[in-house]
Order: structure tokens, then C-alpha cells, then sequence
């Protein structure tokens, strides 16, 4: 038997578990802060473990590391190579859905001198992207081709039946991350140009993206795609994209947002006791009694637009009162984003990932390439974000610790001895990419 040990029981970690746990030779330990959510997960298996732990207990936490075969980490990034050390110190194989950080990624020759793998980036995105993609890249590749342009997309949306608030989205937990990543920069490469993206312009540069059976969406970058023409070995790509699909209307709504200040994680000890709407008319210089109004002239925008219909949608003109546990902006927002758009019972999340590629062949030839996964959630079981987030990660764990991935140090997902086996075995869980091929 292996001794696996699952660190967090979050809203992504039940399909690893549960996938685990079906597995004859496995045993499964899951270590969280709250035990009931481990408690919930193993579910009485009998080769399952609920123990609670919390990962700032150095001494606790090595412990399990050293008692078990392999170690997912599903707790925060800022955790990991914490655990990750650890791991290279007892000679245990550990798995993250995270990026590889840079203090991650300089542990690559220790975790090979221990003889172990450190493996990241196996979720969705990143995870599925990745392999999706350099099976594609290998391929041609192998055929004496070269890609000369990559753009691809992903996104977490409702389901079409489910997507009915003006905003077109909703959570399962807290929106935080999401509109924090608001503010990132971006960039990339177009033509062969680079293109630098501020996080206060992010919003502005979108473009729109057909997808077949899914509709148009918005898309916008997603941080620095530069860097993934060396991880995807692309380097005569001209045109390297990644993006972020949000449905129509998200992007001119965000930048109001963001233009208004709900962004910011600056204290705000002044709008303890004000309403939505006072705090609005104190980021706008208005009254609240005209907020709106005074809002849409802040925004240069008209008061009857659809960008200050979705603000008042959300509740920020309104006599709310702001919560008293929170203390900025972008905790204000939040909050009323998690009250007003989140999942209702038996409501179904969709998943859509778009690879695009332009691949030109050893004649001279060119041909346009695409991948899709457009993949939705279970009625009252697992959402497709859990699903696609957390069972790569389970695949990528049994195939190691059945000897079927011999590497070692730190890796993501992009080689054929990763993505080949893990690919084949999620396509029959339904979690497939639909390749098409066209001239040019």
C-alpha cells in the first residue's frame, strides 16, 4: 500500500480524494485546518484519514510528510516550498497545482540529488493548458514543423442555463482572488512586438472570442505570456497569448470598478458605518443621495448605460450597510459580490479552455490548429472546476507512484512521459480537448 497525504480540504480537493480512495493499493490521509471539511471528504472510507492541521505547525506537518509516500499540496502557494523542502529532506515525491515560484524552481537540483519529484502546474490552468497544448507542440514539432503563433484562452463561467445576472458570473467561494487578479500586469507578444499591459489598463485591452457551442466571449491577458515561448520550446512563435475568458459585458464593468477604487487594499477606518452607497459617494466626491448619478459622471459614462445598470445591480449605490469585518475596498466588494453572485443548489459552472495555434510545415505550408475543452459541472455533485482543477493532480499522482513517471526535480506538466498518460486517462472521465486542423 502507498501513503498518500493530501494537505487542504478545500472546494477543489473532493474529486482527488474520492479518485484516490478508489484505488485498491492507496491509503489517503487529508490534513486541514477545519477536520469536519476532511472529515466530509474521506466520508467513513475505510482506507481514508481525517487529521487536523495546521501548516504553520513546522513540527506536525513533517511528520506527516515523513509517514507518507507523497505529498499533495492543496493549501496556499505560499506554503509550498516550505513543504516542499521538507519533502526533499525524507526523499518524498510531492504535487502541486500551483505555478513553480522562483524559490520553487531553485530547488530543482536538490530535489534530483534526493532523487524526487517536485511537480506543479498540474490542475487546469495551469495543468490541462499546459499538456493540451505541447501534445499539439510535439507533434508538429515531430513532423519537421515549427508553431509560429499561440494564443490561448480559459475560463470559469456558469453554465448557459445558470448565467442569469447581468454580470455573467458567479462564485463558489470567495471572489478576492478573482478581482485581485484585476489588477495584474500584463503582457505579451504580438507579431512579433511586445506588448506591456498595466493592471490599471488591464480591463481595456479585450478582444472577442467565438467558441463553438459556448458563444462570444470576452477575453483579456493573463499576466506575462512572454515566458511561455521557452516552457513550451515555441521560439519561433511571433505571436505568444494567454488570456482570460469572461462573458460579454465583465471587462468595461471591472474597469469601472477599478477606475472607482473598489480595487484597492488601502484601510478605509472612515467608512466604518456607511452604506454602500455612502462609501461610493465618498470614492466619487458625490452625495449619496445622487450617487449614481454623481458615479456615472466620475466614470464619464452615461447614467443609463449597462456598466452603471451592473453597479447598481451589484448593490454598490444601495443602503446596504458595509460589513464590520471588513475594513477596504476590495473586502467591501467581496462581500457583496459573494451575496449577490454565487451558485445556487443543482446550478452548473462551465469550463471553457481554447487553444489557437498557426503551425507552419517543413514545405512552407501553414495550418491553423485549435483545441477545445468545454467541459460543465455535475448537477448537485462536483463542479467542473474541482473536477478539472484537482483530478489531474490525482492522475498525475497514481501514474507516479505506480513507476509510470521516473522524472525527477522540480517540473510542470509539459512532456510526453506527464501529459500522454494523463491526458488519455482524464479523457475518460469526459475531460477531453477536441482538436481541429484547417489550411491556410
Amino acid at each position: 500500500m502507498k501513503n498518500i497525504l493530501v494537505l487542504g480540504a478545500g472546494l477543489v480537493a473532493k474529486p482527488l480524494v474520492r479518485y484516490l480512495l478508489d484505488h485498491p493499493d492507496f491509503k489517503v490521509t487529508v490534513a486541514s485546518r477545519t477536520v469536519s471539511k476532511a472529515v466530509n471528504l474521506i466520508d467513513e472510507h475505510p482506507d481514508g484519514k481525517a487529521l487536523p492541521l495546521n501548516v504553520i505547525d513546522e513540527a506536525e506537518l513533517e511528520k506527516l510528510v515523513f509517514s507518507h509516500d507523497l505529498t499533495i499540496s492543496l493549501v496556499p502557494y505560499t506554503h509550498h516550498v516550505k513543504i516542499a523542502k521538507m519533502c526533499i529532506k525524507h526523499k518524498k515525491n510531492m504535487v502541486t497545482t500551483s505555478y513553480v515560484s522562483k524559490p520553487m524552481a531553485e530547488l530543482d537540483q536538490a530535489a534530483k540529488d534526493a532523487g524526487i519529484l517536485i511537480l506543479n502546474e498540474i490542475g487546469l490552468d495551469p495543468g490541462i493548458d499546459h499538456m493540451s497544448a505541447m501534445r499539439i507542440i510535439d507533434d508538429v514539432k515531430s513532423k519537421g514543423g515549427k508553431i509560429v503563433s499561440f494564443r490561448s484562452y480559459c475560463g470559469g463561467l456558469p453554465a448557459p442555463e445558470a448565467n442569469d445576472n447581468p454580470f455573467g458570473y458567479k462564485f463558489s467561494w470567495s471572489p478576492r482572488g478573482v478581482v485581485m487578479a484585476g489588477s495584474n500586469n500584463g503582457r505579451y507578444l504580438q507579431e512579433s512586438k511586445e506588448v506591456f499591459v498595466p493592471g490599471k489598463e488591464l480591463f481595456t485591452h479585450y478582444h472577442h472570442r467565438e467558441i463553438e457551442g459556448v458563444g462570444e466571449l470576452e477575453a483579456y491577458p493573463n499576466r506575462d505570456s512572454v515566458p511561455y515561448i521557452d516552457t513550451y520550446g515555441i521560439q519561433n512563435a511571433e505571436t505568444m497569448y494567454r488570456g482570460t475568458f469572461r462573458n460579454i459585458g465583465w471587462c468595461d464593468t471591472l474597469k469601472a470598478i477599478a477606475d472607482l477604487g473598489y480595487l484597492s487594499e488601502e484601510e478605509k477606518p472612515d467608512a466604518k458605518g456607511k452604506t454602500y452607497g455612502e462609501f461610493t459617494a465618498m470614492l466619487v466626491g458625490g452625495e449619496s443621495e445622487n450617487v449614481k448619478e454623481a458615479t456615472a459622471e466620475f466614470l464619464n459614462i452615461s447614467p443609463d448605460s449597462d456598466v452603471i445598470e451592473r453597479l447598481e445591480w451589484l448593490g454598490l449605490f444601495s443602503i446596504t450597510p458595509l460589513s464590520e469585518s471588513s475594513n477596504c475596498a476590495l473586502d467591501f466588494l467581496a462581500d457583496i459580490m459573494l451575496e449577490k453572485m454565487p451558485y445556487r443548489e443543482g446550478e452548473r459552472d462551465m469550463i471553457v479552455l481554447f487553444h489557437d495555434f498557426i503551425a507552419q510545415h517543413s514545405d512552407g505550408k501553414k495550418q491553423n490548429i485549435t483545441s477545445t475543452l468545454v467541459d460543465f459541472g455535475i448537477p448537485g455533485g462536483d463542479s467542473s472546476m474541482s473536477r478539472t482543477v484537482s483530478l489531474p493532480a490525482a492522475v498525475a499522482t497514481k501514474l507516479i507512484l505506480e513507476g509510470k513517471i521516473s522524472l525527477k526535480g522540480v517540473h510542470i506538466p509539459n512532456v510526453p512521459e506527464v501529459y500522454n498518460p494523463t491526458l488519455d486517462e482524464l479523457e475518460t472521465m469526459n475531460i477531453k480537448c477536441v482538436e481541429e486542423y484547417k489550411p491556410l
